[in-house]
């Protein structure tokens, strides 16, 4: 395996791999590798004779200076875990690099940013857009895997895709959880004893709200989501919101709907934690 940190080699060597015929996936991460993460390496070196794997922790898709500052950075370890998996390359470039100047490139998605993450984390989609495509560009891979835990995310790289017509495969994988359902987040390091006792009940909420479908209104399993979670220490919740899981537009009632997404955030002491459901009306 072979670390690169500088975009002139990486794009040298992905050109070259490209111009031999390989196929190449990738994987973009900030680091702080989990079982979500190596899932993803996983299955792209299974379906593919090159896996890159990114790590670096993308000052423009954060809004607030302390969450970036915070980030945990575990590059040693993380080596350490991608070399279990069988990963071909690790970009780890330094912010100078990335952005050797300003970047004025602005991205638009509409209502998709509008809405759970774009609302209350602006410009973060913005940043995620342009660290995604500038990753892009330079790897030139053929599928990109992600995660469901980051759902919005998805549909906004999906946009991207589709939008600048990056002839790349999209692929995303489902989220990865501990034993007792919390979902893998390299934030969860952050988390105290306490706090990740805790921290469970945000999906605890969502399981809730999954078997109330189809017996209460949507307004009904939102306001039991709130009251729930307003009794859970050191719990703030952000939203929750039942989406289409494409467009993840707030449901007003599940009358012929097929699917749904179950989408929160909250602060479990100083520590901001996402997850969601997507659930088959269908099965439930």
């Amino acid at each position: 395996m072979q670390v690169i940190t500088q975009v002139k080699e990486l794009r040298e060597t992905m050109q070259a791999l490209r111009c031999a015929g390989k196929s190449i996936g990738f994987v973009p991460t900030m680091g702080a590798l989990h079982e979500g993460h190596l899932q993803l390496l996983r299955a792209s070196v299974k379906d593919n004779d090159i896996t890159v794997c990114s790590i670096f922790v993308n000052p423009t898709q954060f809004n607030n200076a302390d969450d970036y500052k915070l980030y945990p950075r575990t590059l040693d370890a993380d080596i350490e875990l991608l070399e279990t998996t069988g990963c071909d390359f690790i970009f780890s470039p330094s912010p100078e690099d990335i952005y050797p100047q300003q970047t004025m490139l602005q991205f638009s998605f509409g209502k998709l940013e509008q809405v759970m993450e774009g609302e209350h984390r602006p410009g973060h989609f913005n940043g995620v857009a342009t660290i995604v495509g500038k990753l892009f560009n330079m790897v030139q891979p053929h599928k990109a895997y992600f995660g469901q835990k980051d759902l919005q995310q998805v549909a906004v790289v999906r946009q991207l895709i589709l939008g600048v017509g990056f002839n790349i495969e999209l692929v995303c994988y489902p989220t990865v959880r501990e034993t007792d359902g919390l979902a893998m987040s390299s934030r969860n390091t952050r988390l105290n004893t306490d706090q990740r006792e805790t921290a469970v009940s945000l999906h605890q909420a969502l399981e809730q709200a999954r078997k109330q479908l189809g017996q209460q209104s949507i307004e009904s399993i939102k306001a039991s989501v709130t009251d729930y979670l307003q009794h859970k220490p050191e719990v703030e919740l952000e939203y929750f919101e039942i989406a289409d899981p494409l467009t993840l537009q707030p449901l007003s009632t599940l009358t012929g709907v097929q699917e749904v997404a179950l989408c929160i955030a909250a602060h479990v002491g100083p520590v901001r934690l996402i997850d969601n459901l997507v659930v088959n009306l269908s099965e439930v």
